[in-house]
């Protein structure tokens, strides 16, 4: 499959360059987070998380994710001026990454979300084939 890249310079060709580069601020991670375990999909979802990402940020790291194929968008078929946002089958490919820092952080900080540490915990594999089949089946446009 082709790799295409935004217009914008890297700094290097390395390839941990590149991926923080693309996804290196908590923002992007977040967002990613909220659209793989939560479900978000829309705008306003993602504005109420409880981070409390601002608009002008939140508006960015979209269409950021977007040109760089983590999310596809989608007109919402209930109110067109509205967008759905997905991840793609490449941001669902950052599951394994989240999850290994998601336990990272468990073993050397101070966490306040021990039933999903549990969960990844008793069976990793069971837990990302669950997130990966939330994703199938959320992939499409809600009717």
């Amino acid at each position: 499959m082709p790799r295409s890249r935004p217009r914008t310079q890297l700094r290097s060709g390395c390839p941990l360059n590149v991926s923080v580069e693309i996804l290196g601020d908590r923002w992007s991670l977040l967002i990613i987070r909220d659209m793989m375990l939560r479900g978000f999909r829309s705008y306003t979802q993602f504005l109420d998380s409880y981070e409390r990402i601002a608009t002008n940020i939140l508006a960015h790291r979209l269409k950021k994710m977007e040109r760089y194929g983590i999310i596809a968008t989608q007109q919402d078929p209930l109110d067109g001026r509205k967008l759905i946002y997905t991840l793609t089958e490449k941001g669902m490919d950052l599951a394994p990454v989240l999850t290994e820092m998601v336990l990272w952080t468990a073993a050397h900080e101070e966490h306040q979300n021990p039933e999903l540490i549990r969960l990844i915990k008793k069976d990793k594999q069971k837990f990302l084939a669950s997130v990966r089949q939330r994703w199938l089946e959320n992939s499409s446009p809600r009717d």
